[in-house]
Formats: structure tokens, sequence, C-alpha cells
């Protein structure tokens, strides 16, 4: 079985920008430092599973309370 390389490459692009628009999105929501999580998340792509248990990880914390919410 041949894997292209350009074509592997190409995916793990195109998943790490995904993964780093998400962990922005939830790294806003979930932590105070959104902009570490999106860096994480980026280069977590290159392992997929990792990337997965990643998200996984973000989406069940709790959200973080803001100082003026209630």
């Amino acid at each position: 079985m041949n894997i292209n390389a350009s074509l592997f490459g190409q995916v793990v692009i195109i998943l790490a920008i995904v993964m780093a628009v998400l962990g922005y999105y939830l790294g806003k929501r979930k932590t105070q430092t959104p902009i570490l999580t999106a860096v994480l998340a980026f280069f977590s792509a290159i392992l997929p599973p990792i990337a997965l248990i990643f998200l996984i990880a973000l989406v069940v914390k709790n959200d973080v309370s803001k100082p003026g919410d209630s």
C-alpha cells in the first residue's frame, strides 16, 4: 500500500488549521489562555489520535466563569 507523502502532508496541514480554529474557539470558553490552546491544538494535529484526545478533553472541560458573571 502506497501513501502519497504530498497528500498526507496536505491532509495534516488542513487538519492543523481546523484544529487551531477549534482550539481557539473552545479555548475562549474553556480556558484563560485561548491562544496557547490554539497553538497546542495546531501542533497536536501532527498525530491525529492526540488531536482527537485534545479536542475531547476541551469539550469535556467545564466553562471558565468570567469576572462579571454570577
